[in-house]
């Protein structure tokens, strides 16, 4: 079985070396860039959207983007080691925000030994982790920081080279 930093390290990598480099210099116009009408946003907080979501479903901003995956660590730490205290709240400061909850994540799973890593747990509301093995979590998430982090580039990518 996987240990805590073997999988681990499949997001790290990408973290340090591809994602976070990326969102350095990020500006509000940056941020809140819609490339087409009624995008999803971060407004005052609160991440735009419906549950179900509509299909298909609205193109996100750079913010959305990044407090998704904000949310995707703090809910995930909360439900697996901290006091399942979940908000749906973003701070203002959005980054650093996804920096401590990435922080959290990696340091508890880090030090998550072989046992933990193999039993389920209760995941945060509406979701499926309590099916499957911590360590299958870990790789979703990954796969979830991974697939947002590349939109975050995607259209940071495409800002920067918006027509005038």
């Amino acid at each position: 079985m996987p240990t805590g930093r073997e999988v681990f390290e499949q997001l790290s990598w990408h973290w340090e070396a591809q994602l976070r480099p990326r969102w350095e210099g990020l500006t509000g116009d940056e941020l809140h860039w819609q490339p087409v009408p009624d995008c999803w946003d971060l407004r005052a907080g609160t991440l735009d959207g419906s549950w179900p979501s509509p299909a298909p479903a609205p193109v996100t901003t750079i913010a959305w983007r990044i407090a998704h995956i904000g949310h995707c660590f703090h809910h995930r730490w909360q439900a697996h080691f901290g006091g399942r205290h979940f908000t749906d709240d973003v701070p203002d400061d959005v980054i650093g925000w996804v920096d401590e909850g990435y922080r959290l994540w990696s340091t508890s799973i880090l030090a998550a030994d072989e046992e933990r890593m193999n039993r389920p747990h209760q995941g945060p509301p509406s979701t499926a982790d309590q099916h499957y093995p911590l360590w299958a979590v870990v790789l979703h998430l990954n796969r979830e920081v991974i697939h947002h982090g590349a939109e975050v580039a995607l259209l940071r990518d495409l800002y920067l080279r918006r027509l005038p």
